[in-house]
Protein backbone atom coordinates (compact mmCIF):
# COMPACT_ATOMS: atom_id res chain seq x y z
CA UNK A 1 0.00 0.00 0.00
CA UNK A 2 2.75 2.75 1.09
CA UNK A 3 4.53 1.59 -2.09
CA UNK A 4 1.52 2.23 -4.44
CA UNK A 5 1.21 5.84 -2.55
CA UNK A 6 4.82 6.70 -3.37
CA UNK A 7 4.17 5.16 -6.78
CA UNK A 8 0.75 7.31 -7.54
CA UNK A 9 2.12 10.80 -5.84
CA UNK A 10 2.70 12.95 -9.01
CA UNK A 11 1.25 14.36 -12.03
CA UNK A 12 1.22 12.30 -15.09
CA UNK A 13 -0.15 15.08 -17.35
CA UNK A 14 1.22 18.01 -18.41
CA UNK A 15 -0.24 21.24 -18.27
CA UNK A 16 0.77 22.53 -21.89
CA UNK A 17 -0.31 19.42 -23.72
CA UNK A 18 -3.43 18.29 -21.85
CA UNK A 19 -4.48 20.94 -19.54
CA UNK A 20 -8.15 19.86 -18.55
CA UNK A 21 -6.27 16.39 -17.34
CA UNK A 22 -3.20 18.30 -15.68
CA UNK A 23 -5.81 20.00 -13.62
CA UNK A 24 -7.96 17.32 -12.14
CA UNK A 25 -4.67 15.29 -11.22
CA UNK A 26 -3.72 18.37 -9.27
CA UNK A 27 -6.58 19.03 -7.70
CA UNK A 28 -7.65 15.52 -6.89
CA UNK A 29 -3.59 14.34 -5.99
CA UNK A 30 -2.51 17.71 -4.20
CA UNK A 31 -5.84 16.89 -1.57
CA UNK A 32 -8.09 19.85 -2.47
CA UNK A 33 -10.97 18.24 -3.48
CA UNK A 34 -12.60 14.94 -4.38
CA UNK A 35 -15.37 13.87 -6.46
CA UNK A 36 -18.67 12.86 -4.63
CA UNK A 37 -21.16 9.98 -5.24
CA UNK A 38 -24.20 12.58 -4.97
CA UNK A 39 -24.15 13.33 -8.86
CA UNK A 40 -22.77 17.47 -9.64
CA UNK A 41 -21.45 17.64 -6.00
CA UNK A 42 -18.02 17.70 -5.53
CA UNK A 43 -16.15 17.58 -1.69
CA UNK A 44 -14.04 19.86 -0.55
CA UNK A 45 -10.84 18.23 1.24
CA UNK A 46 -9.01 20.14 4.37
CA UNK A 47 -6.08 21.24 2.34
CA UNK A 48 -8.99 23.29 -0.02
CA UNK A 49 -11.04 24.43 2.90
CA UNK A 50 -8.01 26.27 4.27
CA UNK A 51 -7.94 28.35 1.37
CA UNK A 52 -11.08 29.18 1.56
CA UNK A 53 -11.05 30.26 5.07
CA UNK A 54 -7.78 32.74 4.00
CA UNK A 55 -9.89 33.96 1.48
CA UNK A 56 -12.63 34.93 4.05
CA UNK A 57 -10.21 35.96 6.62
CA UNK A 58 -9.04 38.70 4.01
CA UNK A 59 -12.48 39.55 2.92
CA UNK A 60 -14.51 39.81 6.47
CA UNK A 61 -11.77 41.79 7.19
CA UNK A 62 -12.20 44.52 4.56
CA UNK A 63 -16.24 44.18 5.22
CA UNK A 64 -15.58 45.13 8.73
CA UNK A 65 -13.51 48.34 7.92
CA UNK A 66 -16.36 49.09 4.83
CA UNK A 67 -18.90 48.75 7.56
CA UNK A 68 -20.52 45.58 6.26
CA UNK A 69 -21.79 43.25 8.83
CA UNK A 70 -22.10 39.53 8.73
CA UNK A 71 -25.45 37.63 8.49
CA UNK A 72 -27.45 34.45 7.79
CA UNK A 73 -31.10 34.14 6.25
CA UNK A 74 -33.05 30.77 4.87
CA UNK A 75 -32.03 28.25 2.38
CA UNK A 76 -35.43 28.38 1.09
CA UNK A 77 -37.07 30.62 -1.32
CA UNK A 78 -40.80 30.29 -1.26
CA UNK A 79 -42.09 30.08 -4.98
CA UNK A 80 -44.14 33.55 -5.16
CA UNK A 81 -41.06 35.41 -3.57
CA UNK A 82 -39.19 34.99 -7.35
CA UNK A 83 -42.63 35.84 -9.28
CA UNK A 84 -42.20 39.30 -7.67
CA UNK A 85 -39.23 40.01 -10.01
CA UNK A 86 -39.97 38.69 -12.83
CA UNK A 87 -37.06 39.23 -14.57
CA UNK A 88 -34.68 37.69 -11.84
CA UNK A 89 -37.11 34.96 -11.79
CA UNK A 90 -37.10 34.08 -15.76
CA UNK A 91 -32.65 34.38 -15.43
CA UNK A 92 -32.60 31.75 -13.06
CA UNK A 93 -35.77 29.48 -13.61
CA UNK A 94 -33.44 26.80 -15.62
CA UNK A 95 -31.23 26.21 -12.66
CA UNK A 96 -33.56 26.16 -9.32
CA UNK A 97 -33.73 22.99 -7.36
CA UNK A 98 -37.45 23.02 -5.97
CA UNK A 99 -39.02 21.36 -3.06
CA UNK A 100 -42.79 20.22 -3.41
CA UNK A 101 -44.65 19.73 -0.15
CA UNK A 102 -48.57 19.47 -0.83
CA UNK A 103 -49.17 21.46 2.42
CA UNK A 104 -47.25 24.41 1.28
CA UNK A 105 -45.99 26.32 -2.04
CA UNK A 106 -43.33 25.31 -3.34
CA UNK A 107 -39.80 26.36 -1.75
CA UNK A 108 -36.50 26.83 -4.10
CA UNK A 109 -33.23 25.36 -2.74
CA UNK A 110 -31.08 28.96 -3.09
CA UNK A 111 -29.38 29.99 -5.93
CA UNK A 112 -28.89 33.41 -4.81
CA UNK A 113 -30.52 35.27 -2.11
CA UNK A 114 -31.74 38.91 -3.43
CA UNK A 115 -35.52 37.50 -2.97
CA UNK A 116 -35.69 36.07 0.46
CA UNK A 117 -32.90 38.90 1.53
CA UNK A 118 -35.49 41.58 0.60
CA UNK A 119 -38.56 40.13 2.04
CA UNK A 120 -36.75 40.83 5.19
CA UNK A 121 -35.32 44.19 4.34
CA UNK A 122 -39.11 45.54 3.57
CA UNK A 123 -39.58 44.65 7.22
CA UNK A 124 -36.26 46.40 8.52
CA UNK A 125 -36.17 49.74 6.42
CA UNK A 126 -38.85 52.15 7.43
CA UNK A 127 -36.11 55.62 7.63
CA UNK A 128 -33.94 57.29 6.10
CA UNK A 129 -32.07 56.71 9.51
CA UNK A 130 -31.89 52.63 8.28
CA UNK A 131 -29.76 53.68 5.24
CA UNK A 132 -27.23 52.76 4.48
CA UNK A 133 -27.61 49.24 5.07
CA UNK A 134 -25.09 46.78 4.51
CA UNK A 135 -25.18 43.02 5.06
CA UNK A 136 -23.17 39.82 3.72
CA UNK A 137 -23.31 36.36 4.25
CA UNK A 138 -21.45 33.72 3.42
CA UNK A 139 -23.22 30.39 2.63
CA UNK A 140 -23.80 27.37 -0.28
CA UNK A 141 -26.10 28.09 -3.31
CA UNK A 142 -27.55 25.07 -5.63
CA UNK A 143 -28.17 25.52 -9.10
CA UNK A 144 -29.19 23.19 -11.26
CA UNK A 145 -27.49 23.29 -14.26
CA UNK A 146 -25.07 20.41 -14.71
CA UNK A 147 -23.91 16.63 -14.47
CA UNK A 148 -20.57 16.70 -15.06
CA UNK A 149 -18.57 18.49 -12.52
CA UNK A 150 -15.65 20.65 -13.01
CA UNK A 151 -13.72 21.14 -9.80
CA UNK A 152 -14.53 24.40 -8.31
CA UNK A 153 -15.61 25.53 -10.93
CA UNK A 154 -18.73 24.27 -11.84
CA UNK A 155 -20.55 22.35 -9.76
CA UNK A 156 -24.53 22.03 -8.46
CA UNK A 157 -23.22 23.26 -5.52
CA UNK A 158 -20.79 25.22 -4.23
CA UNK A 159 -19.86 27.96 -1.47
CA UNK A 160 -19.66 31.85 -2.02
CA UNK A 161 -20.04 35.34 -0.29
CA UNK A 162 -23.22 37.24 -1.06
CA UNK A 163 -23.35 41.08 -0.34
CA UNK A 164 -26.61 42.88 -0.40
CA UNK A 165 -26.42 46.64 0.69
CA UNK A 166 -29.59 49.18 0.67
CA UNK A 167 -28.77 53.09 -0.66
CA UNK A 168 -31.00 56.23 -0.54
CA UNK A 169 -29.71 57.60 -4.00
CA UNK A 170 -28.25 56.27 -7.10
CA UNK A 171 -24.69 58.22 -6.35
CA UNK A 172 -24.20 56.05 -3.33
CA UNK A 173 -25.34 52.65 -5.07
CA UNK A 174 -22.88 53.51 -7.83
CA UNK A 175 -20.02 54.43 -5.62
CA UNK A 176 -20.13 51.43 -3.61
CA UNK A 177 -20.68 49.48 -6.48
CA UNK A 178 -17.69 49.89 -7.93
CA UNK A 179 -15.86 50.01 -4.79
CA UNK A 180 -16.74 46.56 -3.90
CA UNK A 181 -15.35 45.24 -7.80
CA UNK A 182 -11.97 46.85 -6.62
CA UNK A 183 -11.46 45.36 -3.07
CA UNK A 184 -12.37 42.15 -5.29
CA UNK A 185 -9.60 43.31 -7.83
CA UNK A 186 -7.45 44.40 -5.04
CA UNK A 187 -8.21 41.06 -3.28
CA UNK A 188 -7.43 38.82 -6.03
CA UNK A 189 -4.07 40.71 -6.64
CA UNK A 190 -2.66 41.03 -3.57
CA UNK A 191 -3.83 37.76 -1.90
CA UNK A 192 -3.97 34.86 -4.99
CA UNK A 193 -1.09 36.76 -7.10
CA UNK A 194 -3.82 36.77 -10.13
CA UNK A 195 -3.87 39.95 -12.03
CA UNK A 196 -7.77 40.70 -13.20
CA UNK A 197 -9.67 43.40 -16.13
CA UNK A 198 -12.44 45.45 -14.32
CA UNK A 199 -15.48 46.31 -16.55
CA UNK A 200 -18.81 46.14 -17.09
CA UNK A 201 -20.85 43.03 -18.33
CA UNK A 202 -22.72 43.78 -21.85
CA UNK A 203 -26.83 43.49 -21.79
CA UNK A 204 -26.71 40.06 -22.81
CA UNK A 205 -24.12 39.50 -20.17
CA UNK A 206 -25.83 41.41 -17.39
CA UNK A 207 -27.48 39.78 -14.39
CA UNK A 208 -31.14 38.57 -14.68
CA UNK A 209 -32.51 41.37 -12.87
CA UNK A 210 -30.04 44.17 -12.54
CA UNK A 211 -29.47 47.71 -13.83
CA UNK A 212 -25.97 46.88 -15.13
CA UNK A 213 -23.29 44.59 -13.62
CA UNK A 214 -19.46 44.69 -13.43
CA UNK A 215 -17.11 42.07 -13.27
CA UNK A 216 -13.91 41.24 -12.62
CA UNK A 217 -11.92 38.88 -14.89
CA UNK A 218 -8.81 36.50 -15.54
CA UNK A 219 -7.27 34.35 -18.12
CA UNK A 220 -6.39 31.37 -17.59
CA UNK A 221 -3.12 29.60 -19.56
CA UNK A 222 -5.39 27.30 -21.92
CA UNK A 223 -6.86 30.82 -23.32
CA UNK A 224 -10.52 30.26 -21.43
CA UNK A 225 -11.21 33.50 -19.42
CA UNK A 226 -12.83 32.79 -15.87
CA UNK A 227 -15.11 35.31 -14.27
CA UNK A 228 -13.73 35.63 -10.63
CA UNK A 229 -16.73 37.36 -9.29
CA UNK A 230 -19.12 40.34 -10.02
CA UNK A 231 -20.94 43.41 -8.53
CA UNK A 232 -24.34 44.19 -9.49
CA UNK A 233 -26.24 48.14 -9.19
CA UNK A 234 -30.03 46.52 -9.06
CA UNK A 235 -31.36 49.65 -9.42
CA UNK A 236 -34.82 50.09 -7.70
CA UNK A 237 -36.48 46.87 -9.43
CA UNK A 238 -36.17 44.55 -6.52
CA UNK A 239 -37.30 47.26 -3.67
CA UNK A 240 -40.44 47.97 -6.04
CA UNK A 241 -41.07 44.36 -6.39
CA UNK A 242 -40.65 43.76 -2.60
CA UNK A 243 -42.06 46.88 -1.02
CA UNK A 244 -38.93 48.44 0.10
CA UNK A 245 -39.40 52.15 0.98
CA UNK A 246 -38.38 55.03 3.23
CA UNK A 247 -39.07 57.91 4.96
CA UNK A 248 -36.89 60.20 3.47
CA UNK A 249 -35.29 63.92 5.18
CA UNK A 250 -38.14 65.26 3.29
CA UNK A 251 -40.88 63.99 5.05
CA UNK A 252 -41.89 61.86 1.55
CA UNK A 253 -41.94 58.18 0.55
CA UNK A 254 -39.06 57.18 -1.01
CA UNK A 255 -38.00 54.04 -3.10
CA UNK A 256 -33.98 53.10 -1.87
CA UNK A 257 -31.75 51.94 -4.39
CA UNK A 258 -29.93 48.39 -4.04
CA UNK A 259 -26.46 46.19 -4.79
CA UNK A 260 -25.39 42.64 -4.21
CA UNK A 261 -22.05 41.48 -5.22
CA UNK A 262 -20.33 38.22 -4.76
CA UNK A 263 -17.58 35.69 -5.24
CA UNK A 264 -17.52 31.77 -4.67
CA UNK A 265 -15.04 28.79 -3.92
CA UNK A 266 -13.62 29.07 -8.19
CA UNK A 267 -11.45 31.97 -7.10
CA UNK A 268 -9.43 28.49 -5.64
CA UNK A 269 -9.54 26.77 -9.09
CA UNK A 270 -8.10 30.19 -10.69
CA UNK A 271 -5.07 30.08 -8.24
CA UNK A 272 -4.65 26.13 -9.50
CA UNK A 273 -4.84 27.28 -13.13
CA UNK A 274 -2.64 30.25 -12.90
CA UNK A 275 0.56 29.51 -10.80
CA UNK A 276 0.59 25.40 -11.04
CA UNK A 277 3.08 23.50 -12.98
CA UNK A 278 3.72 19.99 -14.41
CA UNK A 279 4.97 19.26 -10.07
CA UNK A 280 1.66 20.44 -9.39
CA UNK A 281 0.38 23.25 -7.27
CA UNK A 282 2.50 26.46 -6.87
CA UNK A 283 0.56 28.64 -3.95
CA UNK A 284 1.07 32.39 -3.31
CA UNK A 285 1.91 32.82 0.31
CA UNK A 286 -0.82 34.33 1.33
CA UNK A 287 -2.95 31.76 0.43
CA UNK A 288 -0.87 28.36 1.20
CA UNK A 289 -2.19 27.06 4.08
CA UNK A 290 1.41 25.62 4.67
CA UNK A 291 3.56 28.48 3.74
CA UNK A 292 7.10 25.90 5.14
CA UNK A 293 7.60 22.74 5.06
CA UNK A 294 11.14 21.65 6.98
CA UNK A 295 12.41 18.35 6.11
CA UNK A 296 14.81 16.49 8.12
CA UNK A 297 17.21 14.55 6.52
CA UNK A 298 18.41 12.28 9.24
CA UNK A 299 19.87 8.85 9.72
CA UNK A 300 19.51 6.42 12.43
CA UNK A 301 22.93 7.86 14.27
CA UNK A 302 22.24 11.49 13.71
CA UNK A 303 17.93 11.62 14.02
CA UNK A 304 17.84 13.00 17.11
CA UNK A 305 20.20 15.77 16.95
CA UNK A 306 18.69 16.46 13.37
CA UNK A 307 14.90 16.34 14.64
CA UNK A 308 15.90 19.19 17.62
CA UNK A 309 17.36 21.21 15.70
CA UNK A 310 14.53 21.19 13.29
CA UNK A 311 12.01 21.77 15.77
CA UNK A 312 14.02 24.65 16.92
CA UNK A 313 13.94 26.15 13.42
CA UNK A 314 9.70 25.66 13.64
CA UNK A 315 10.16 27.71 17.06
CA UNK A 316 11.24 30.81 15.37
CA UNK A 317 8.97 30.45 12.71
CA UNK A 318 5.71 30.67 14.95
CA UNK A 319 4.96 33.91 12.56
CA UNK A 320 4.27 31.12 9.48
CA UNK A 321 2.19 28.41 8.94
CA UNK A 322 4.88 25.38 9.36
CA UNK A 323 4.75 21.47 8.90
CA UNK A 324 7.80 19.77 10.58
CA UNK A 325 7.43 16.65 8.54
CA UNK A 326 8.60 13.60 10.29
CA UNK A 327 7.09 11.04 8.58
CA UNK A 328 9.19 7.37 7.74
CA UNK A 329 9.42 8.36 3.98
CA UNK A 330 12.73 8.99 2.20
CA UNK A 331 13.74 12.51 1.99
CA UNK A 332 13.08 12.77 -1.69
CA UNK A 333 9.55 11.20 -1.78
CA UNK A 334 8.74 14.47 0.88
CA UNK A 335 10.20 16.98 -1.62
CA UNK A 336 7.90 15.50 -4.08
CA UNK A 337 5.08 15.74 -1.51
CA UNK A 338 5.67 18.99 -0.16
CA UNK A 339 6.45 20.34 -4.27
CA UNK A 340 2.79 18.68 -5.33
CA UNK A 341 0.94 20.55 -2.28
CA UNK A 342 2.50 23.81 -3.57
CA UNK A 343 4.27 25.33 -0.46
CA UNK A 344 6.23 28.19 -1.24
CA UNK A 345 9.14 27.43 0.68
CA UNK A 346 10.82 24.37 2.00
CA UNK A 347 13.50 24.21 4.40
CA UNK A 348 16.13 20.89 4.50
CA UNK A 349 18.40 20.78 7.28
CA UNK A 350 20.55 17.56 8.16
CA UNK A 351 23.78 17.04 10.04
CA UNK A 352 26.17 18.13 7.79
CA UNK A 353 24.18 21.51 7.62
CA UNK A 354 24.33 21.21 11.10
CA UNK A 355 27.95 21.13 11.42
CA UNK A 356 28.07 24.31 9.35
CA UNK A 357 25.74 25.99 11.12
CA UNK A 358 22.89 26.44 8.01
CA UNK A 359 19.95 25.26 6.83
CA UNK A 360 19.11 24.97 2.98
CA UNK A 361 16.38 27.14 1.73
CA UNK A 362 13.88 26.18 -1.45
CA UNK A 363 11.64 28.12 -3.64
CA UNK A 364 8.72 26.82 -5.24
CA UNK A 365 8.11 28.94 -7.77
CA UNK A 366 11.86 29.40 -9.19
CA UNK A 367 13.27 25.97 -7.38
CA UNK A 368 16.65 27.87 -6.16
CA UNK A 369 18.13 26.36 -3.46
CA UNK A 370 20.16 29.02 -1.15
CA UNK A 371 22.14 27.80 2.36
CA UNK A 372 21.05 30.80 5.03
CA UNK A 373 22.81 30.94 8.26
CA UNK A 374 20.28 29.22 11.20
CA UNK A 375 20.36 32.37 12.97
CA UNK A 376 19.02 34.23 9.91
CA UNK A 377 16.25 31.68 8.60
CA UNK A 378 13.32 33.46 10.36
CA UNK A 379 14.30 36.82 8.71
CA UNK A 380 15.07 34.85 5.13
CA UNK A 381 11.66 32.88 5.63
CA UNK A 382 10.01 36.25 5.46
CA UNK A 383 12.27 37.86 2.66
CA UNK A 384 11.52 34.62 0.56
CA UNK A 385 7.81 34.78 1.44
CA UNK A 386 7.54 38.27 0.04
CA UNK A 387 9.58 37.58 -3.22
CA UNK A 388 7.53 34.50 -3.75
CA UNK A 389 4.40 36.46 -3.69
CA UNK A 390 5.70 39.14 -6.22
CA UNK A 391 7.24 37.10 -8.46
CA UNK A 392 3.87 34.65 -8.75
CA UNK A 393 2.08 38.18 -9.48
CA UNK A 394 4.65 39.48 -12.24
CA UNK A 395 4.54 36.18 -13.97
CA UNK A 396 0.60 36.05 -14.05
CA UNK A 397 0.56 39.86 -15.26
CA UNK A 398 2.99 39.46 -17.94
CA UNK A 399 1.00 36.55 -19.02
CA UNK A 400 -2.31 38.33 -19.02
CA UNK A 401 -0.96 41.49 -20.79
CA UNK A 402 0.88 38.97 -23.49
CA UNK A 403 -2.46 37.50 -24.26
CA UNK A 404 -4.40 40.65 -25.10
CA UNK A 405 -4.65 41.26 -28.70
CA UNK A 406 -6.19 44.23 -30.32
CA UNK A 407 -7.96 43.45 -33.09
CA UNK A 408 -9.32 45.23 -36.23
CA UNK A 409 -11.04 43.00 -38.13
CA UNK A 410 -13.42 39.83 -37.61
CA UNK A 411 -10.58 37.12 -39.38
CA UNK A 412 -7.92 38.87 -37.02
CA UNK A 413 -10.83 38.28 -34.41
CA UNK A 414 -11.04 34.38 -35.13
CA UNK A 415 -6.88 33.73 -34.95
CA UNK A 416 -6.79 35.48 -31.68
CA UNK A 417 -9.60 33.35 -30.35
CA UNK A 418 -8.28 29.88 -31.95
CA UNK A 419 -4.66 31.33 -30.81
CA UNK A 420 -6.37 30.95 -27.02
CA UNK A 421 -6.28 34.55 -26.89
CA UNK A 422 -8.28 37.62 -25.22
CA UNK A 423 -9.48 40.01 -28.11
CA UNK A 424 -10.02 43.56 -27.87
CA UNK A 425 -12.43 44.76 -30.55
CA UNK A 426 -14.38 47.60 -31.24
CA UNK A 427 -18.04 46.49 -30.54
CA UNK A 428 -21.83 47.44 -32.01
CA UNK A 429 -23.61 46.19 -28.30
CA UNK A 430 -26.43 44.60 -29.35
CA UNK A 431 -27.20 41.37 -28.29
CA UNK A 432 -28.16 40.21 -32.05
CA UNK A 433 -24.55 40.71 -32.93
CA UNK A 434 -23.30 39.15 -29.60
CA UNK A 435 -25.07 36.18 -30.59
CA UNK A 436 -23.66 35.94 -33.82
CA UNK A 437 -20.37 36.32 -32.19
CA UNK A 438 -20.44 33.37 -29.72
CA UNK A 439 -22.26 31.04 -32.78
CA UNK A 440 -19.59 31.86 -35.37
CA UNK A 441 -15.90 31.23 -32.31
CA UNK A 442 -17.19 29.84 -29.37
CA UNK A 443 -15.84 33.23 -28.06
CA UNK A 444 -17.96 35.88 -25.82
CA UNK A 445 -18.02 38.99 -23.96
CA UNK A 446 -15.78 39.22 -20.97
CA UNK A 447 -15.96 42.75 -19.87
CA UNK A 448 -16.63 45.98 -21.71
CA UNK A 449 -13.63 48.41 -20.92
CA UNK A 450 -14.56 51.05 -18.38
CA UNK A 451 -11.71 53.52 -19.86
CA UNK A 452 -11.31 53.33 -23.49
CA UNK A 453 -13.88 54.99 -25.98
CA UNK A 454 -14.74 52.89 -29.21
CA UNK A 455 -14.05 54.33 -32.68
CA UNK A 456 -14.52 52.83 -36.43
CA UNK A 457 -17.18 50.00 -36.96
CA UNK A 458 -18.07 46.82 -34.94
CA UNK A 459 -15.23 43.79 -35.72
CA UNK A 460 -18.26 41.47 -36.82
CA UNK A 461 -20.95 43.53 -38.45
CA UNK A 462 -19.63 46.64 -39.13
CA UNK A 463 -21.91 49.32 -37.31
CA UNK A 464 -20.97 52.45 -35.24
CA UNK A 465 -19.44 50.59 -32.92
CA UNK A 466 -20.44 51.99 -29.32
CA UNK A 467 -18.31 50.12 -27.18
CA UNK A 468 -14.41 48.53 -26.70
CA UNK A 469 -14.65 44.88 -25.24
CA UNK A 470 -13.07 41.85 -24.64
CA UNK A 471 -13.99 38.70 -26.08
CA UNK A 472 -12.49 35.04 -25.44
CA UNK A 473 -13.93 31.22 -24.87
CA UNK A 474 -14.58 30.59 -21.08
CA UNK A 475 -15.48 28.22 -18.16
Amino acid sequence: MEKDKEKNLGITAKKDKDFSEWYVQAILKAELADYSSVKGCMVIRPYGYAMWEKIQAYFNKRLNEIGVKNAYFPLFIPESFFKKEAEHAEGFSPEVAWISNREEERLAVRPTSETVIYDSYSKWIRSWRDLPLRINQWCNVVRWETKAVKLFLRTREFLWQEGHCVYETKEECDKETLLMLKEYQKMSEELLAIPVLIGRKTEKEKFAGALYTTTFESLMPDGKALQMGTSHNLGQGFAKAFGISFLGKDGKEHIPWQNCWGISTRLIGAVVMVHGDDKGLVLPPKIAPVQVAIVPITFEKDSKEVLKKAEEIKSSLNEFSVELDEREYNPGWKFNYWELKGVPLRIEIGARDIEKGQAVLVRRDTGKKEAVKINDVKSEVKNLLDEIQKNLFKKAEKFLNESIVEVKTWNEFLKAVKNRKMAKAAFCGEIGCEEIIREESEATSRLVSPEEKAHGKCVRCGKEAKVVAFFSKAY
